[in-house]
């Protein structure tokens, strides 16, 4: 068993994100078919670049206004709401302009692929 603080884990700059984004990875992969864990604060609309995870995502939504995307749709968020991204599905999650968020993200199977900035 592994007890991980938040305030035990130092924050860290996103480089694949638009605008300032604080990251927290609280646990990180234990194995290849694992889980990770991180807390993700997006400042005033910033958000990540298009991505995809080889298997599932889940956001939970503790606090703020956001926004997650795919080609087709866009959706806002708030505190509670939980978004569930499937594997391989292209899509970013971010702050509502003028708005900070914060989620919990919880991936499995790996490291997202990363692509360029959605346009607003």
């Amino acid at each position: 068993m592994k007890v991980t603080r938040v305030a035990d884990v130092p924050g860290q700059a996103g480089t694949t994100f638009t605008g300032p984004v604080e990251m927290r990875r609280l646990i990180d992969f234990q194995r290849s078919d694992g889980t990770s864990v991180s807390l993700v604060r997006f400042e005033d609309g910033a958000r990540t670049n298009w991505h995809t995870h080889p298997g599932e995502q889940i956001l939970i939504v503790v606090e703020g206004e956001g926004r997650v995307g795919t080609a087709t749709e866009e959706f806002a968020i708030g505190p509670g709401d939980v978004v569930y991204c499937a594997p391989n599905e292209r899509h970013w999650h971010g702050a509502q302009p003028g708005k900070q968020m914060a989620h919990f993200s919880i991936t499995t199977l790996g490291a997202p692929t990363w692509f360029d900035a959605p346009e607003e």
